[in-house]
């Protein structure tokens, strides 16, 4: 029994997948890594958010950045914001509404990009992080879920994944996402 949910599992995560690996999905993924690639190359710096195992999704697709990948490089300048004194902070003086925000006002500016990462693309402060971004002249890509949505409304650039019945499917397809977008980037800053 406890196979046959392992194994069922598995596919169901193969399902999603094949419905997300397509040609225009390719397309829109190396779309979104040309941006954060001359984003870097011009001196600019990606910031990223969400919530829950988004959060950390964000907190990895910087530290991947900031870090290495696959190769030795140069560091890019991306940020995560996930400090819990910060978070804390900003929660408890303003409102859990802006702790993404406020940062990307402090932080942000023209020609930053925003990685804003929502499984639903309702989440209130994601939401607001990107409302704040565009006021900062910043763009934003959306990493969320098929179908309309608060965050996709705002974004410059959205990679959806296929809509599932459970958050961490759509998980599984960001996690990829993230590892591709780090992949093309390092390419086309000519480090493979």
């Amino acid at each position: 029994m406890m196979k046959e949910l392992i194994y069922n599992s598995l596919a169901e995560s193969k399902v999603v997948l094949d419905r997300f690996v397509s040609w225009e999905t390719a397309a829109l993924i190396d779309e979104v890594a040309t941006a954060m690639a001359e984003t870097l190359r011009a001196g600019g710096k990606i910031i990223s958010c969400g919530n829950g195992g988004s959060l950390c999704d964000a907190s990895h697709f910087a530290e991947e950045l900031t870090g290495r990948y696959r190769n030795n490089r140069r560091p890019y300048p991306a940020i995560a914001i996930n400090d819990a004194a910060y978070i804390t902070c900003v929660g408890n003086d303003y409102s859990f509404e802006e702790i993404f925000s406020r940062q990307v006002e402090a932080l942000g500016k023209p020609g930053d990009i925003l990685l804003a990462i929502s499984t639903s693309g309702n989440s209130g402060n994601v939401v607001q992080a990107a409302a704040s971004a565009k006021q900062q002249g910043m763009r934003v890509v959306a990493l969320t879920q098929a179908g309309e949505n608060r965050l996709a409304a705002l974004a410059d650039h959205v990679l959806a994944s296929p809509s599932a019945a459970y958050s961490d499917r759509i998980q599984e397809i960001h996690i990829k996402v993230i590892h591709t977008l780090i992949q093309a980037i390092e390419s086309k800053l000519g480090h493979t």
